[in-house]
């Protein structure tokens, strides 16, 4: 996209998303916090627990631990787009320079590469 004069400045943009942001982060470090138990190793004790219960077990492992994976993935978009904002790039395609675009950014407001460039 092509940068025009009615295109906000990267401190306007960062004062709009900065709150949306931290409060998602702090939702999946919660989100982290209260499902470590769900990740832990499952015990495989017959006596305690059947066979069907310690699969269901394993496969609730295993989506918790999956469900982790994307969290992490997800605040790392989130660390990028605060250094962005800290460094006055925010809301600027990281290929082309191009301003990303307001609907895009209240869609996602990680987004780091406008349409043309994410393609």
């Amino acid at each position: 996209m092509t940068d025009t004069p009615a295109d906000p400045d990267a401190q306007t943009l960062a004062r709009r998303y900065r709150a949306v942001l931290d409060a998602e982060m702090a939702q999946l470090v919660q989100a982290s916090e209260d499902s470590g138990a769900a990740r832990q190793t499952v015990e495989l004790d017959q006596q305690s627990v059947g066979r069907l219960s310690r699969m269901d077990a394993l496969q609730g492992q295993a989506m918790a631990a999956a469900l982790e994976v994307r969290r992490r993935g997800r605040r790392a978009r989130i660390v990028a787009a605060l250094h962005r904002m800290e460094t006055g790039e925010f809301g600027y395609c990281v290929d082309c320079g191009g301003f990303i675009g307001l609907p895009r950014l209240d869609v996602d407001p990680t987004a780091a590469r406008c349409g043309d460039c994410k393609g």
